[in-house]
């Protein structure tokens, strides 16, 4: 297993961790509200979208599971990159820059987005928590 895969694994089960810890005060609707409220469009789609791989037509096929049990498929990768993609832009880097630090390559936007949205959540805990 490479470092790449290593290091996006880690991002999404941080990230779900997160998620997890905000969502479970669900007896408290108006800290969710809030939460919700506290995200930005970009990331609010990029949850989405990773929400959807969930979806049975976005889920990984037999043939993709076989070929590499880790890392998400092209295909799969290519209904995340660009939400991944405008949550990087929105936080002000350009377009031009993104690739230039990505080379282009799906892995590395990912994990960068996956990044933000983790960094960004960490933010919105941390004003929630000194909100009470």
């Amino acid at each position: 297993m490479n470092n790449k895969n290593l290091i996006m694994k880690k991002h999404l089960l941080l990230s779900a961790f997160i998620l997890t810890g905000l969502v479970s005060c669900s007896n408290e609707q108006s800290v969710i509200n809030t939460a919700e409220s506290m995200k930005t469009p970009e990331m609010e789609t990029f949850d989405r979208a990773f929400k959807s791989l969930g979806e049975p037509k976005n889920q990984a096929t037999e043939e993709e599971k076989r070929r590499n049990s880790v890392e998400l498929s092209d295909r799969r990768k290519e209904i995340i990159i660009p939400a991944s993609k405008a949550l990087i832009i929105s936080t002000g880097v350009s377009e031009v820059e993104m690739n230039r630090k990505t080379g282009g390559d799906k892995n590395k936007i990912i994990a960068w987005a996956l990044d933000i949205n983790l960094k960004k959540k960490e933010e919105i805990y941390r004003t929630m928590k000194a909100g009470n």
